[in-house]
């Protein structure tokens, strides 16, 4: 049996076992209490209890939220709940503490600060009406702990435990409790009894008259007639043991809460034998209830407890009581020699504190006791005596033995040493002993150990800092914060001064003192006290603008200026208070604790004054469905609150959804003359969190309408303006429409308001289950009209297949006369199951063998219900997965886990299959299609409809190419979709048509989940990429784009790796708007995705001007030679069609007949890319596009002569299909510049003419090439072009990566590159980066050149600019590169949240990766050497990762591939190395590597050379090679 070493131990398992909810009360979120190590560990193990249904809930929360407000939900509801916590928090919880009393709740505290524990929490709250039991050995710890929760549930009355861990730090472990013991003690019928005990109370702090009671059988008839209260004796029912005839009642120092029995009258209108009467829970009661649970544990254990313990000679004359921590005490004691003059000490000890029964302390003590020292262990008195000294003061100085009391003197316990405990004791004998004993003598030292409350220290967490760096930034110097957690206050405690209260008071002290200086300055400015009378002008000019932040604090330095050098008295006495010239802008910083009581908390005080003062209060509570439906916990609306006292600006923001909308409320707020209210969502599970998790959870709460943002300030409807400006993009229509009936917001004041918590409650249960329920029932009144067997199909599908599957399956009943229904899974309402007569259920395999995501909520219901029969049902399960996904083979359980689990808890639950679960395989060789066509006939034939004549032809599938054909020249209805304000998408046919426009359809993936439970479609919005050939933008245009990105996208722009700008989050009633704006840019996008020729890449080339201007124009002369001719691009975007002067010319049918001279209708089997690279640099990856052209110079060196040409380069790969594979470009020749174009149309024709239109998969060039090879390639090209290649022209690469850093061109002229983290422009707290390139484009008088590896190239800056430029990338830290050689070599693509495509995170991730990466570089001396580093969310390479010198390509949600052996000029692909690895693993692969290759590589080998050199992976030859001798081989499926 485990041993159990700590207090904290023995009692978190007690609480675990006897709970169904634990409260983890924890210093913070990511910091863990002495008991919260334990029940965390329990619940992720998910141990079972012996008191829950299911595993224990463990609620882990901070100690300074008010904490006790969450037991009321559960206790509410019938739960048991347990609460583990330190001392810190009783205190303030005292306003919950007499309600909770009066529930079967128990309280385990650990009291504080630790090895000097401070009881005077306990002593402080004794009144509170709840039971005290006390501990003081590791062994009493784990009895007690029991005995508090059977007391709990016997009497549903609160118990509080408490214990000095200290105390028992030097015990002997102790064995794990015995469960069946435990299970006795706690009497699960009274356990179940006790949840059934549900209250429908909701008031939190009003008295709701509830009271802990027992039910009692009367023991006799009674008389006739009426019978007078308490006259019939009575028995309890549910104690089990005799009342003492010696018990005494309460001392007068126990509460009335605790005794209220003994003060009031009970009636009864009872009136026949064993009739029943319920009253109170008295001390008689408590003190019987508890007796019987020791002696039922010194049954089985042999271990007795006593509500007061003795402990020492039965003669013995003195005696201690100590109310503390006796364990040094009783150690003493028991070594004390014969000669020790307090050898004859006795030791008592209250092992029920409350309610103090006193006479069993009379009853206890010897009768030889003459004096007893009291021992209190109590650091904050309050009173002159001691509360545990007045209650044996009253015990023993009372009644009829008063007079014979012994002596009782008492005592301060403070801090002992070990090495001082015997001295110690001799004192208070001395101090006993004496004629004149001294009252409250201090024993021990007053100084406790400085690090014992170090734990509970106030400390800002880390995630909060991105709203104080904002702060920072916007104001500066003015900046004051006034309850800074660092400020020094002379005499006042760090606690006090951190507080918003107190901060507050200084604040209007200190604004108080500048209006007494401002007094000062104007009495100055009249008088003639200075040798000149320059000042006076000067303070003059200051006093009149004192009040205006920005006027004051311009003239203010000049003012101290003319005062310093002015020499007089009285300048010299405005001097002392110069900072007072400056207006600060002053600041409150708060937490969403004050959210749960707002008429007492600093903002009700901060409002209600009028003063002007800005509050920030964070909020971090995460959107969390327990969080929203938890009444008691549900905090009130500041905003509202604020806004309704009319006077104060409110705002609310969240950094990580909006970074702009919380710089203009930070300014306007400081503008705003008088209180100002900025509530700043930052919601966190645990404090150290990462950005990526609070980005996710800020999205969710925003986008469901939780936290909405928005800014009121009540002074703009003076000017005209609305008060109210709400900034959610998602809940704008709905809340304007809400707003229109009444601008003051009326309608937002409502007397209870509802925001995202009751919405997110109706939507997550009323909405979604009659959103089941009417789809259930309109398929059902369908199928009334139709004949045969019903079958119910069932599907759970991420990417399309298991879906298109169900669907086919449904057509093919219906042709064999079944009445069939298909639904997603989490579509279906559960309870209509057993219903069924037969069901099909189809589900593809996600992630680590999960779900996909519309089916999780179906099986979590079915894993976990026992309730349904489904013995009436018959089913079957098709399963679609990857038997080579997962490539060891211990994780060979996750090929098809999915239908395998679906199909045994179905059979479980008594279903009876139709058919033998099918597997469907993406190894066979018809992928999936070859399983399910075994098993599809074995279900027509249990069906008995296998034998069917007569079957009509199944049509063909609609393919990209039907599609393509179909859509009259790219217009498709596109048109008609955009007009759709039904919903936020557009057809699926017009989702593959507008790529070709430049657009791709997305849905925000962070917040698909939670939509979904909301009964909501996904959050969809539109990607723009531009086509911006070679990637060259005028400072205009980055305005331009800049602009588009905060009016229409999300506030980013992506610098991609096909050196163009890219836009997320364009809702599609701004598409159109953005695609304009665009344009208006002398900019498009059409081409920029879809089958067609795409964006043409360039190297940036800083250094060589001349040659760089070659390479653009005849990049330019391609792209614009290769643009697709169709009109419906201008048609749909551009024209202004609600224009009189625009002709309207229909768009769809076959109204127009475009002509695509080089495409045809059907365009091109698949996307079409053309880059250009000037050696030495690689920048391009020339190797992996369609076509690469190697620019050769001419015989000067200095001017493009031709190109050397490659072709079939290409990245896209599935996982696990040896079919697919990424490729490099194979060389074809060299061509003249004057002729490139038409080689380039040429080798496109030949593409369009011969590459694979049935199997997108196989579409890309490369393939083509492979197919026919490359001589057969070359000879069509040539024939269409009527003329040869010539040999390729000499030339060689050296690296792939940007130059960073600034550069001179031949011109003179000055190019500075600098580092964009994977592309993405944004603003963050810690960096403007977007704000700073704005303010570079409005004085740069050159060009900005995007790089194909993510970068920024600020070209053509002259030498009288360099300054400014300068200072201005040093101001917004643009020009740091100080960053680790394999940062600066890295990249990854967007993947989540928005690429529909993406298995794992990229763009986010990857930084993170590389930093926990940095210290070994470091270590290794590797910092500054480049190591190609690249990353994608999945196999389809957008990031050309199969290029890097090392790869990491999501798999599954955390889960890569990792490829090595890369060339480091582009030149060669890598090689798989591991498969499906995790953080985890991946830094244990990495963290060696790196060494060794620090010691071992050979002067000049690049880190993808020496991977293969030292045998780890094989090189790879050519793209056919790329699945062959990898280092992990895939693993047999089954």
């Amino acid at each position: 049996m485990a041993s159990i070493t700590t207090a904290a131990e023995a009692v978190a398992r007690i609480a675990y076992l006897s709970s169904d909810a634990i409260l983890s009360v924890q210093p913070a979120l990511s910091t863990h209490s002495e008991f919260s190590k334990h029940l965390h560990s329990y619940s992720s193990s998910r141990l079972p209890g012996l008191v829950a249904k299911e595993v224990p809930e463990v609620i882990a929360i901070r100690h300074n939220v008010d904490p006790l407000l969450s037991a009321f939900k559960p206790l509410r509801s019938g739960k048991l709940v347990s609460v583990t916590t330190s001392s810190s928090i009783l205190l303030p919880s005292i306003p919950h503490l007499y309600k909770l009393a009066q529930y079967p709740i128990v309280l385990h505290v650990a009291l504080h600060p630790l090895n000097s524990a401070d009881y005077s929490e306990i002593t402080a709250i004794r009144q509170s009406g709840f039971v005290f039991l006390h501990s003081e050995t590791l062994q009493e710890a784990q009895d007690i702990a029991l005995s508090a929760h059977a007391l709990a549930i016997r009497l549903g009355k609160g118990v509080i435990h408490f214990f000095d861990p200290a105390n028992s730090a030097r015990d002997h472990p102790i064995e794990a409790e015995d469960r069946d013991l435990v299970r006795k003690i706690l009497d699960l019928d009274s356990v179940r009894a006790a949840q059934l005990r549900k209250d429908e109370s909701t008031s939190l702090y009003v008295d709701d008259g509830r009271r802990a009671t027992v039910t009692e059988e009367t023991a006799q008839l009674p008389t006739e007639g009426s019978i007078e209260s308490g006259s019939a004796k009575a028995a309890p029912r549910d104690i089990a043991t005799e009342k003492s005839s010696t018990e005494g009642a309460s001392s007068v120092g126990s509460s009335v809460r605790e005794s209220s029995a003994d003060s009031r009258q009970t009636t009864s209108s009872v009136t026949s034998v064993g009739s029943t009467i319920t009253r109170p829970v008295t001390s008689d009661d408590i003190y019987d209830c508890i007796t019987s649970i020791w002696t039922q544990i010194a049954r089985a254990t042999g271990r007795t407890y006593r509500v007061f313990e003795y402990t020492g000679p039965e003669d013995a004359e003195s005696a201690l009581f100590i109310f503390g921590s006796t364990g040094l005490f009783v150690d003493e004691l028991g070594e004390a020699n014969s000669t020790d003059e307090f050898a004859n000490f006795g030791l008592v000890t209250a092992r029920l504190y409350r309610p103090w029964i006193g006479s069993r302390l009379s009853q206890l003590l010897p009768v030889s006791i003459r004096r007893i020292a009291v021992l209190e262990q109590i650091r904050k008195r309050t009173t002159k005596w001691g509360p545990v000294l007045l209650d044996i003061l009253m015990t023993l100085r009372s009644g009829p033995a008063a007079n014979a009391s012994p002596l009782i003197v008492g005592h301060q316990l403070v801090y002992i040493e070990p090495a001082t405990v015997r001295q110690a004791i001799r004192g208070i004998f001395q101090n006993l002993s004496s004629p004149t004993p001294i009252q409250n003598l201090e024993v021990g030292s007053s100084e406790r150990p400085q690090q014992s409350s170090s734990q509970y220290a106030l400390a800002q967490p880390k995630v909060e800092n991105a709203y104080m760096k904002i702060l920072d930034q916007v104001f500066g110097e003015r900046l004051h914060v006034a309850n800074r957690l660092d400020a020094a206050h002379a005499g006042i405690s760090a606690t006090i001064a951190a507080s918003p209260e107190f901060g507050f008071g200084s604040l209007l002290a200190r604004h108080d003192h500048r209006r007494r200086f401002i007094g000062e300055v104007k009495t100055a400015a009249a008088t003639h006290d200075f040798v000149t009378d320059i000042p006076q002008s000067w303070l003059s000019m200051w006093a009149l603008s004192a009040e205006d932040a920005q006027k004051a604090n311009v003239i203010a330095p000049d003012v101290i200026s003319r005062l310093s050098n002015d020499g007089s008295r009285l300048a010299s006495t405005l001097l002392e208070s110069k900072s007072l010239f400056f207006k600060e802008s002053q600041w409150l910083i708060g937490s969403d604790a004050w959210a749960y009581d707002l008429g007492n908390s600093g903002v009700h005080h901060v409002i209600a004054s009028g003063a002007n003062v800005n509050m920030l209060i964070i909020d971090s509570q995460p959107w969390s469905e327990r969080a929203a439906a938890d009444e008691a916990r549900r905090k009130k609306d500041i905003g509202l609150y604020a806004m309704h006292f009319g006077n104060a600006y409110v705002a609310s923001v969240a950094v990580y959804s909006s970074y702009t909308q919380v710089l203009e409320a930070m300014i306007e707020a400081d503008e705003f003359e008088g209180p100002s209210v900025v509530v700043a969502y930052l919601p966190y599970n645990k404090e150290d969190d990462s950005p990526l998790t609070v980005l996710q959870e800020t999205k969710k709460a925003v986008d469901l309408g939780y936290w909405p943002l928005y800014r009121w300030n009540p002074t703009k409807e003076e000017n005209g303006e609305p008060n109210f400006s709400l900034d959610s993009e998602r809940i704008k229509q709905e809340l304007e429409e809400f707003l229109r009936r009444d601008n003051h917001l009326t309608q937002l004041m409502n007397r209870h308001p509802k925001f995202a918590a009751n919405l997110s409650e109706s939507y997550g249960t009323e909405v979604r289950a009659l959103q089941k329920r009417k789809a259930k029932d309109a398929y059902n009144t369908l199928l009334e009209s139709l004949y045969g067997a019903p079958l119910t199909i069932l599907f759970a599908s991420d990417n399309g297949n298991a879906e298109s599957l169900a669907k086919r399956l449904g057509n093919r009943g219906k042709a064999r006369g079944l009445k069939t229904m298909v639904m997603a899974m989490d579509d279906y309402p559960l309870e209509d199951l057993p219903t069924e007569e037969n069901v099909v259920m189809l589900t593809s395999t996600a992630g680590q063998g999960e779900f996909p995501q519309n089916g999780r909520s179906f099986w979590d219901a079915v894993k976990d219900t026992t309730e349904i029969d489904l013995s009436q049902v018959k089913y079957a399960v098709f399963a679609l997965g990857d038997s080579h996904y997962w490539p060891r083979k211990e994780d060979k359980i996750y090929y098809n886990k999915p239908g395998k689990d679906l199909d045994a808890r179905i059979a479980f639950l008594g279903g009876k299959r139709l058919a033998d679960v099918g597997l469907g395989d993406d190894q066979d060789p018809d992928s999936y299609q070859t399983g399910y066509a075994e098993w599809e006939p074995k279900l027509w034939q249990s069906l008995g409809v296998d034998n069917v004549e007569g079957l009509a032809e199944e049509p063909p599938p609609i393919t990209n190419e039907d599609i393509k054909i179909e859509s009259n020249f790219l217009r498709g209805t596109i048109a008609e979709g955009l007009a759709d304000t039904s919903t936020g998408a557009i057809s699926a046919s017009d989702q593959q048509l507008t790529k070709f426009h430049g657009t791709y359809m997305q849905d925000d993936r962070d917040l698909r989940d939670e939509r979904k439970a909301q009964g909501l479609e996904p959050a969809y919005a539109f990607m723009i990429r531009c086509r911006l050939n070679g990637g060259v933008a005028t400072p205009s245009q980055w305005l331009q784009m800049d602009s588009i990105s905060n009016s229409y996208g999300n506030e980013t722009m992506k610098l991609t790796t096909r050196q163009t700008f890219q836009f997320h989050g364009v809702v599609k009633n701004k598409l159109k708007s953005a695609m304009r704006g665009i344009n208006k840019a002398l900019m498009t996008t059409i081409a920029a995705c879809g089958d067609v020729n795409r964006n043409i890449m360039v190297s940036p080339l800083p250094t060589r001007s001349a040659f760089h201007r070659d390479v653009h124009q005849v990049s330019a002369r391609i792209s614009d030679h290769l643009l697709p001719s169709t009109t419906a691009y201008h048609e749909i975007w551009l024209k202004d069609n609600d224009s009189p002067d625009e002709k309207q010319t229909k768009v769809g049918g076959d109204a127009i007949v475009d002509k695509e001279p080089l495409y045809g209708p059907t365009y091109l089997p698949r996307k079409f890319k053309i880059t250009i690279a000037v050696p030495p640099h690689n920048d391009t990856d020339v190797y992996a596009h369609d076509i690469g052209l190697i620019a050769i110079k001419d015989a000067s060196g200095k001017r493009l002569e031709g190109f050397n040409v490659l072709v079939g380069g290409g990245m896209g790969v599935t996982h696990n299909n040896k079919k697919t594979y990424p490729r490099t470009g194979s060389m074809l020749g060299y061509f003249s510049a004057s002729q490139i174009h038409l080689v380039c149309e040429k080798i496109m024709l030949v593409q369009r003419d011969h590459g694979d239109r049935k199997n997108r998969k196989h579409a890309r060039l490369k393939y083509t090439i492979d197919d026919m090879g490359v001589d057969v390639f070359r000879s069509k090209v040539e024939d269409l072009l009527e003329d040869k290649f010539k040999e390729p022209r000499p030339f060689e690469f050296k690296s792939n990566i940007d130059t960073f850093g600034w550069q001179k061109d031949e011109f003179g002229m000055n190019h500075f590159l600098m580092f964009i983290e994977n592309g993405r422009v944004e603003d963050t707290p810690e960096f403007s980066m977007k704000t700073g390139l704005r303010e570079i484009a409005k004085v740069h008088q050159g060009d900005f050149r995007l790089t194909p590896n993510q970068h920024l190239c600020l070209s053509g800056v002259p030498d009288t600019q360099l300054d400014t430029i300068k200072g201005l990338l040093k101001q917004y830290k643009l020009d740091n590169l100080h960053f680790s050689g394999l940062r600066l070599s890295s990249s990854a693509c967007v993947a989540f949240p928005t690429c529909g495509l993406a298995m794992a995170e990229s763009e986010r991730y990857l930084p993170e990766l590389i930093t926990k990466l940095e210290a070994c570089l470091e270590e290794n001396g590797l910092r500054q050497d480049s190591i190609v580093m690249r990353m994608t969310g999945c196999p389809n390479g957008c990031a050309r990762p199969w290029l890097a010198e090392v790869a990491f390509v999501g798999k599954a949600y955390g889960a890569y591939n990792m490829y090595l052996g890369g060339g480091y000029h582009g030149q060669r692909l890598n090689k798989l190395y591991r498969s499906s690895i995790g953080e985890e693993e991946i830094l244990g692969i990495m963290k060696p590597l790196l060494k060794r290759y620090a010691l071992e590589r050979e002067e000049g080998e690049r880190f993808g050379d020496f991977v293969i050199r030292i045998g780890m992976v094989k090189a790879t030859r050519e793209g056919k090679d790329f699945h062959e001798n990898v280092a992990e081989e895939e693993s047999e499926g089954e």
